[in-house]
């Protein structure tokens, strides 16, 4: 398709802002919600006295429910719309709270992370469609970048939280109010933002994109207007344009000669792939428990995962700042590169450190303290390369990679490839630090490099096009 240059729109960038802001809410619970197992693990597993393999499962057992939630919202949202979608997603992140707070065992605790799970997918969807379908050109990578933001903040404050109320009653598995062991106040702190997620969901309007689609072009025009100053009419006629005659988007008009699947879609499938095997969620839903078990207090270990969440926080404010000025695929590649050296440089330190034998046989490496700073200051290198980059640049692409027919069905496949991936490295994680924790790292500095090579030929660059020039 030959790309068309229109004249830049004006438009108000507080309304803008404002919708985007709301369509976040679910990134933020995507955050919480993910994260919020990490202060949970070590008190779950000797609870209910489980397994290596089983707490694997029982921390990415969420994720199966994220695969069918992305799956499934692409599609949901080209019939009922992105809004109600967002009611739904509201839902199941509180139903899937309370579970959590009241479970009696793995079994049912499994079973209410699924559905927590189904929001998650569910919202890793339909915010950046939203997002994207709303925002103007011009900042429509900014806009798309408060995704990550919200899900880093939602992870921050699900770190905090977790922090807290452990300082609160000594410990994770310790009892704090009304007889119940910290870890399920943990869950339960999750109630708050499920709420407020649905309550303002109910008061932003709906994508036009979707109501040209349903024939409620006047509609459109008004959500519009919020928005935009200038151009309305005419992006009214591209929307038209754009989205063909088709009024329903199916899976065969995905279909392509590469392997079955149009290229675009394949690379936003890779791009969802690499952003999890690089292993960025190891961080945040082991990092306690994994800096426990190499020499740091509970204490100590909450509060280095704090810290990370703190310096995620701000690589992606940095992001932000950045993805509209110099582009997308320069992000990924500084982020490559830079993920590719701290993974490297943390799977050294881990394959190099002496291991100490536990009573039940099991051996762990127990770093010295030059060890342990070089360690942490890896880690958060990590993260920040990973968070200036894989993380806000990912999720913008995803937004506005595909054209408007096929949008949210391919973004709905592309996340479920995403969560498809986080499930198997999650649950991977346990088993491969059983046997070496220099070989896990050193598996996802591979992935890394590889990462690197992939942006490099196959990624486009999204930067300044409208949605409706997109092939």
């Amino acid at each position: 398709m030959t790309e068309t240059r229109s004249a830049p729109e004006s438009f108000h960038t507080g309304q803008a802002l404002l919708l985007a802001s709301v369509a976040a809410l679910g990134g933020f619970l995507f955050g919480f919600d993910t994260a919020v197992i990490n202060g949970t693990v070590s008190a779950v597993r000797d609870g209910f006295e489980l397994s290596p393999a089983l707490t694997g499962f029982v921390v990415s057992s969420a994720l199966l429910g994220c695969v069918v939630g992305a799956f499934t919202a692409g599609k949901l949202a080209d019939r009922i719309g992105r809004v109600r979608v967002m009611l739904i997603a509201a839902s199941l992140f509180l139903i899937s709270a309370v579970g959590c707070t009241f479970a009696v065992g793995a079994t049912d605790l499994i079973a209410w992370r699924v559905i927590g799970g189904l929001g998650v997918g569910t919202a890793s969807v339909i915010a950046p469609a939203y997002i994207a379908e709303i925002s103007p050109a011009q900042i429509r990578g900014r806009l798309g970048s408060m995704q990550q933001m919200a899900i880093v903040v939602g992870i921050f404050v699900a770190l905090l939280s977790n922090a807290w109320l452990a300082g609160l009653s000594g410990g994770a598995a310790e009892p704090l109010w009304f007889g119940l062991e910290t870890w399920r106040w943990m869950f339960f702190a999750e109630v708050v933002p499920a709420l407020a997620y649905g309550a303002f969901a109910l008061m932003i309007p709906e994508s036009p994109r979707f109501l040209v689609k349903k024939g409620s072009p006047a509609k459109a025009r008004e959500v519009l207007s919020r928005v935009l100053q200038t151009g309305v009419d005419q992006r009214i006629e591209e929307i038209r344009r754009s989205l063909g005659t088709e009024t329903r988007t199916r899976l065969k008009h995905l279909r392509g000669p590469a392997l079955g699947l149009l290229p675009i879609v394949w690379v936003g499938i890779l791009l969802s792939t690499f952003q999890q095997f690089v292993g960025i969620n190891v961080i945040f839903y082991y990092s306690s428990t994994l800096w426990q078990s190499v020499g740091f207090t509970e204490a100590d270990a909450l509060a280095q995962t704090v810290i990370t969440g703190v310096t995620n926080i701000v690589v992606t404010i940095i992001a932000i700042a950045l993805v509209d000025k110099i582009g997308r695929r320069r992000l990924l590649m500084i982020g490559s590169t830079g993920m590719t050296v701290t993974l490297g440089l943390l799977a050294w330190i881990f394959a190099t450190a002496p291991v100490v034998e536990a009573a039940d046989g099991s051996v762990t490496p127990q770093l010295t303290d030059t060890g342990g700073v070089i360690a942490l200051l890896a880690a958060n290198g990590f993260v920040v390369f990973f968070g200036m980059s894989w993380g806000p640049a990912v999720w913008v692409l995803l937004g506005e990679m595909f054209n408007n027919r096929i949008r949210a069905t391919a973004l709905g496949i592309a996340a479920a490839a995403q969560w498809l991936a986080n499930f198997a490295i999650s649950t991977t994680f346990p088993m491969m630090a059983d046997l070496s924790l220099g070989v896990a790292y050193g598996f996802y500095t591979i992935c890394a490099a590889i990462s690197l090579f992939f942006v490099f030929r196959f990624v486009p660059e999204t930067k300044g096009k409208q949605l409706e020039d997109m092939q």
